[in-house]
């Protein structure tokens, strides 16, 4: 009987690994060619896997809650059923690898690898079997390692992280809880009569501790300027309808703001960079990323990938698509990865100003705040007069382990100047 292994695949160049989170099919359903057969989520979204291949589930190898890595089964497709009716026809290039009956398949749960960790299987991140063992040889319970902060990619504890921690162990050292979202909190909450419990859901749960990480990680420092958005304001009002007509994109702010960005970010380089230990790491590219809140209430970070190589016209089409694709729940892993400066604009929500949280490993991240209209003075050749303008508050919080109040400061006040420039005359 011809047997094909369904396996984890590549969502990404960033993505090493998924959780199951439900399996669409179960054993002995029919699968055609691309059709969704179960639920994943990596630490930037979730997403469906299809089958690569039609035939008959035979046996699932990883269950709900599993992490699997990308290349490692997650499932037997038994294909007797296909070649019989292709007729012997030749596989395409595409066939995943063909194995008989008898070959013996592993289960893809990397918490049961054979090294007697399974009683790291519930933790809730991935830890690599040198990290377990080594926790596991310390006798260090889950919940202590699910304590700690890693400086690995993706916040992953890495054998320097382990050992370090243990050694601080061995010296008696305090060691603080950072992912407090799974300890005890430090002050017992109550529950009284008619209060309602919402459990936290998987990404919920997941912005919590990095949240509470880029706090730890970052000392936030937090300048404002205010922007006078009237060129900007009136110029979109004249063009906006023709554009969308034209070209069927609606013309929001979003794309002005990422544009001044970008060219403030070329004056000032070294906000473009990422931490490394004692080492700063200045990007060649500049990826912006854009937060957008979702139905449920959370908040999604999509990225525009060298966002400088665009115009205005590109940023908009660009800006509307990761939006509209982030609230529907389609976006790619990597579309969620590689940011190297946030914005976000809470003036969607009627803000006027923010104190917004760094994205780890970034060090930098601009609030946009709701366009108001104010009495403004303003110099004319016969003298200073009060008018009414269109003014912006600009929030740009940044890690003052290696952003002065000079650049953080000068960094926003620039993005103003090239908000408050804006050519009137300018064509899109």
């Amino acid at each position: 009987m011809a047997q094909v292994e369904l396996i984890m695949p590549k969502m990404g160049e960033s993505i090493m690994e998924a959780t199951i989170l439900n399996w669409l099919k179960k054993p002995g359903d029919k699968i055609e060619q691309d059709e969704s057969v179960l639920e994943v989520a990596t630490d930037k979204v979730d997403t469906e896997v299809p089958s690569t291949h039609a035939g008959v589930l035979k046996e699932i190898l990883a269950n709900v809650g599993d992490v699997v890595k990308v290349g490692k089964p997650i499932a037997i497709l038994s294909t007797e059923a296909l070649a019989e009716k292709t007729n012997g026809s030749s596989p395409s290039a595409a066939q995943p690898k063909t194995i008989t009956q008898e070959t013996p398949v592993a289960a893809a749960n990397p918490s049961s690898n054979g090294h007697g960790h399974e009683s790291y299987k519930n933790a809730n991140r991935f830890y690599s079997p040198l990290v377990k063992s080594i926790a596991k040889q310390e006798n260090i319970a889950v919940a202590e390692l699910e304590s700690l902060s890693g400086s690995g990619m993706e916040g992953r504890v890495t054998k320097k992280d382990i050992l370090a921690y243990v050694q601080q162990r061995k010296t008696g050292q305090n060691i603080a809880l950072t992912r407090t979202v799974s300890a005890t909190p430090l002050v017992p909450t109550s529950v009284s009569a008619g209060d309602e419990i919402i459990q936290m859901d998987r990404m919920r749960k997941m912005i919590a501790e990095r949240m509470v990480d880029s706090k730890r990680i970052s000392p936030h420092v937090t300048s404002f300027v205010e922007a006078d958005m009237t060129n900007i304001v009136f110029w979109r009002g004249k063009v906006k309808d023709e554009f969308q007509k034209r070209t069927g994109e609606a013309l929001t702010f979003t794309p002005f703001f990422v544009e001044a960005v970008v060219k403030a970010i070329k004056d000032f380089p070294l906000i473009n960079v990422q931490v490394d230990g004692d080492r700063i790491i200045k990007k060649r590219d500049i990826n912006i990323g854009m937060a957008v809140a979702l139905p449920s209430g959370n908040l999604i970070v999509p990225v525009i990938k060298n966002a400088d190589q665009y115009n205005l016209a590109g940023l908009t089409k660009i800006v509307n698509d990761l939006a509209k694709r982030a609230r529907e729940n389609k976006l790619k892993p990597d579309e969620l990865a590689g940011g190297t400066f946030t914005i976000s604009n809470v003036g969607t929500f009627g803000n006027v100003m923010g104190t917004p949280i760094i994205m780890q490993p970034q060090v930098a991240i601009l609030a946009l705040g709701a366009i108001q209209k104010k009495p403004a003075v303003v110099e004319t050749p016969y003298g200073d007069a009060i008018v009414i303008r269109h003014k912006m508050f600009l929030s740009h919080s940044y890690d003052h382990r290696v952003v002065d109040g000079a650049l953080g400061g000068s960094m926003v006040r620039r993005v103003a100047d090239y908000l408050e420039k804006f050519d009137i005359d300018s064509a899109i």
